[in-house]
């Protein structure tokens, strides 16, 4: 079975692992839920740190970046079930139930959903589509199934009112603290300036009054900075760490860093671990 695999073609989505696997980066564009069939599922944000194991469940804030870790329990597999609330869908489901936010949501981005029987109902009702790779499901019953679970997320929590129908764009942010914050983060550099609230010529520019250098020099720099940081206080080594710094390639971390320090990340961790 290829995983994940689709069950409604960019809507719900089904993963199945033998094996523990970390994501690089992970950015979710729409508000997420995802049900937790087996395993465990960790999400790690610039702010959230939330893990859950089977039949929980957890609603990711649209707009994010983050990293995930799919781990199987031991004796067992990794089973999860990702439903993506797409606005155009929330949007209709507005105008179909007469629904509108009421205020600012001002929550957190990302939140266990405590179980109730209705939720465990519809958590159960979707399994057998998605072990089955979705072939019994139509594109109209994949999206009454996505309504039901919208409708049931607010019977739980009401006050996801605010948090599932709030349509703006991310409003001009601090660009300081939110770059202090997810430096470590590998996309392209639109992508941070989207999370920023700026179209890229005033993301860049704005940065550029902010730190004093492009965003392209100054991340390179700050992750560098930070992995000699690591490896000196921390005997953290090359190999575990370059992609949590946001490097697509241990050689290209170990050029850079080299190129900037005078010596290889390796040099450096083997000279601390004789000291």
């Amino acid at each position: 079975m290829t995983s994940p695999a689709e069950i409604l073609p960019g809507v719900i989505f089904y993963s199945y692992l033998s094996a523990e696997r970390k994501e690089k980066v992970c950015f979710w564009n729409h508000h997420t839920l995802v049900l937790q069939v087996s395993g465990q599922f960790t999400l790690e944000t610039s702010s959230q740190t939330i893990s859950m194991t089977g039949g929980e469940m957890l609603l990711i804030g649209r707009n994010q970046l983050g990293t995930l870790t799919k781990t199987p329990l031991p004796g067992g597999n990794y089973e999860t079930i990702v439903i993506s609330l797409q606005e155009d869908l929330l949007r209709r489901i507005v105008l179909e139930e007469k629904l509108e936010a009421e205020r600012k949501y001002i929550g957190p981005p990302n939140r266990l959903i405590p179980s109730n029987e209705f939720l465990q109902g519809y958590f159960q009702s979707i399994i057998p589509y998605a072990r089955s790779s979705g072939a019994a499901m139509t594109d109209e019953m994949g999206i009454l199934k996505v309504k039901e679970g919208v409708k049931l997320l607010l019977l739980a929590l009401p006050g996801l009112l605010n948090f599932l129908f709030d349509f703006s764009e991310p409003y001009k942010i601090d660009l300081e603290r939110f770059m202090l914050s997810n430096y470590h983060f590998n996309v392209p550099i639109e992508k941070f300036a989207q999370l920023t609230g700026r179209s890229l010529a005033a993301f860049k520019r704005d940065f550029l009054k902010t730190f004093g250098a492009s965003p392209r020099h100054w991340l390179q720099d700050k992750r560098l900075t930070e992995a000699k940081h690591l490896i000196e206080t921390k005997h953290g080594k090359p190999s575990a760490i370059y992609l949590d710094l946001g490097f697509e390639s241990l050689s290209h971390f170990s050029h850079s860093f080299k190129k900037k320090f005078g010596m290889a990340p390796t040099a450096l961790n083997y000279g601390l671990s004789q000291k």
